[in-house]
């Protein structure tokens, strides 16, 4: 059975948000929706999905913000943006910030099925070549949906920070991955103790990595982590 196709749907206008993931879900996609550009960045984190919506002026983290945001984990995901304003300054940011489509509100539900069904045909060649779920570690593969990290006949089944931070760190392989981000990617505050524990989850990815000498975390003094590979 051939999987879904999941949405981010950020929309802070209740009732709009809710005729939307209504009419999307009847008409097959699996969408879950977010009230603020905050909660929608965190559902992203612990989600896979296949393209976003998202409401321009949103409270929080507005959309071009969030939309930067989710492009550092996934520079190849659709996004959509959806928008009560028509200004051409707006349109050209979206696109500049790499905007797959742009609708102005109000729009016809029917129109926007047309351009999620135009985009998901456009890069559906690519996502055949190219699983975004797998990438590899040098030796290893991550498998990010199943959180498994594995090389020959061995399997690590990772948890879910763990498995958040693995995907950080790739994502930005051979570059900085800054500590504050990553603490509030995925732990939401970067209090002390929450940088303790993220340098505890740190010491067991390098463990897990440990049979491939040509990968490695280093420490970048003040700054965060790179993954070298």
């Amino acid at each position: 059975m051939e999987a879904k196709v999941k949405i981010l749907l950020a929309e802070d206008d209740e009732n709009l948000g809710l005729l939307l993931k209504e009419y999307l879900i009847a008409k097959g996609y699996d969408t879950d929706l977010y009230h603020d550009g905050e909660t929608a960045y965190h559902g992203f984190m612990r989600n896979h999905y296949n393209v976003c919506l998202l409401d321009v002026m949103m409270p929080k983290k507005d959309g071009f913000t969030l939309a930067k945001d989710i492009r550092l984990i996934n520079a190849e995901i659709p996004v959509v943006f959806l928008t009560a304003k028509n200004m051409k300054e707006d349109v050209l940011e979206g696109f500049k910030i790499g905007a797959d489509d742009y609708m102005t509100k109000p729009f016809s539900m029917e129109e926007l099925i047309f351009r999620i069904e135009a985009i998901l045909r456009r890069v559906s060649t690519e996502v055949q070549a190219t699983d975004q779920n797998i990438y590899k570690i040098g030796i290893y593969n991550f498998d990010v949906r199943k959180q498994i990290l594995s090389h020959e006949n061995e399997e690590v089944k990772l948890t879910t920070k763990e498995s958040d931070l693995l995907r950080l760190l790739v994502s930005n392989a051979n570059k900085i991955l800054e500590r504050n981000y990553a603490l509030k990617a995925i732990w939401i505050d970067d209090n002390y103790f929450n940088a303790r524990s993220m340098d505890v989850y740190i010491t067991k990815l390098r463990k897990h990595l440990k049979d491939d000498p040509s990968v490695e975390i280093i420490n970048v003094h003040g700054k965060g982590y790179k993954l070298i590979m």
